[in-house]
């Protein structure tokens, strides 16, 4: 089956023009038509390519004008790109603009009708989902109202709740929670959720990266145009969250020379290492229960996760993150200090601090071991590994699933009473 979505070598520029630019007719003829011409060219985005399968939910992060509500554009159709193209399969959904075809002299009703035809949809189908949209926004008092009686709250939730009844294969959202009170957020959410379990295909920008990560399967970072990173929520978002961090306290993290695990794999930043580095983890080492180096474990049995680290400066509350990933993305274990009630002191200088398996239960496979340090409050990372630290776990038995926990059998006579 082809990818619901598919951008390759995507770009567009706009005109820029003087900031002093004429604003009427009349202004520009006074002005004998000066500074009326563009200026020069801007690039919202550049050579953007990137897939989206069929039923994943894609979140978009960056920085204000780094291209996000642009590429939204291109893809619903509503902006012709100027270089690459865009390819969709499937009926289009888009929350991008959510008063369009609105106008403050129509009713609410007369709005449904409007929006939704813009939207797709025949007169007769809004007609049956008429009741649902406006059940939905919350609005039965004043649907018979013009709008120019809603405040900017009620619009939005108007046009949210015709925007979800359209029933899209694809669902393109810029800024959804901006929709309404705090009680209707929620309620938007979870319709997002629904759309999700039925195999919709959803591209959500959000500023909200704590939203992103927890709905998210896949993130796309962009930065000036330009796709910076993509793939895992947590990873995007933790180098993102840590490059700006960086940038705004004018760090340079890219500067960090490469360093190597013992296993051989070179750490390199932007690629699987990031963060702000005020405290740097020096070493990882994965050891059995009597302290020796491994690779490879028998199901069940015990793991060290061995962290050494340098804190240049006191730093007080940092939380110690390990996750345990099958290689196929599947997150088997995440454990942090935190969440543990382990509190750790103000660090200062080398420590070394470890995670203790007593024993590992997974099944035969691959798996990928991510170690991470972060700030007090998880709003950046100081240092992350990603993928670099391979656990390669032998099988015992014909098991299936994920976990191969504890167990035994026991046979005994019935105590089934007689028949």
């Amino acid at each position: 089956m082809a990818d619901a979505i598919v951008v390759q070598s995507l770009s567009k520029h706009f005109r820029r023009y003087h900031v002093d630019r004429p604003k009427t007719f009349k202004e520009a003829l006074v002005r004998r038509f000066r500074r009326v011409r563009p200026v020069g060219w801007f690039w919202a985005l550049q050579d953007v390519s990137f897939r989206v399968p069929h039923g994943r939910m894609v979140g978009v992060v960056g920085a204000n004008g780094s291209g996000k509500s642009t590429l939204l554009r291109i893809i619903s159709g509503v902006v012709r790109p100027t270089e690459g193209n865009v390819k969709v399969h499937g009926r289009i959904g888009a929350l991008i603009d959510l008063g369009t075809g609105f106008h403050p002299d129509l009713t609410g009703r007369e709005s449904i009708f409007v929006a939704g035809v813009i939207a797709g949809l025949t007169r007769s189908e809004i007609a049956q989902r008429f009741d649902s949209i406006v059940d939905f926004s919350e609005l039965q008092e004043f649907v018979d109202s013009p709008l120019r009686t809603y405040s900017t709250g009620m619009q939005m939730r108007l046009a949210f709740a015709v925007a979800v009844h359209t029933e899209p294969k694809v669902l393109l959202i810029d800024e959804m929670l901006s929709v309404g009170d705090v009680a209707f957020q929620g309620k938007c959410l979870e319709k997002i959720r629904q759309f999700k379990i039925q195999g919709s295909t959803i591209v959500v920008v959000s500023h909200d990266t704590k939203l992103v990560e927890k709905l998210c399967d896949e993130a796309l970072w962009l930065r000036q145009g330009r796709l910076e990173a993509q793939g895992d929520p947590g990873m995007v978002i933790g180098r993102y969250v840590a490059e700006f961090f960086a940038e705004t306290h004018r760090r340079t993290p890219r500067s960090r020379p490469v360093l190597r695990t013992p296993m051989g794999t070179e750490l390199r930043v932007n690629e699987n290492r990031f963060g702000s580095f005020e405290m740097e983890i020096v070493s990882v080492r994965l050891l059995n229960a009597d302290g020796l180096p491994l690779t490879e474990i028998d199901s069940g049995d015990a793991l060290c996760v061995e962290i050494n680290f340098v804190s240049p400066q006191p730093i007080d509350g940092a939380i110690f993150w390990v996750s345990i990933k099958r290689n196929d993305g599947f997150v088997c274990s995440e454990i942090n200090t935190q969440s543990g009630g382990f509190r750790l002191p103000t660090l200062h200088g080398q420590g070394c601090i470890t995670l203790h398996f007593s024993r590992l239960d997974l099944i035969a496979g691959k798996y990928d071991i991510h170690v991470a340090v972060y700030e007090r409050s998880w709003a950046y990372a100081y240092d992350f590994h990603q993928q670099v630290y391979l656990l390669l776990v032998r099988p015992t038995a014909h098991e299936k699933g994920v976990l191969n926990p504890p167990h035994h059998w026991e046979f005994g006579n019935s105590q089934l009473p007689e028949l």
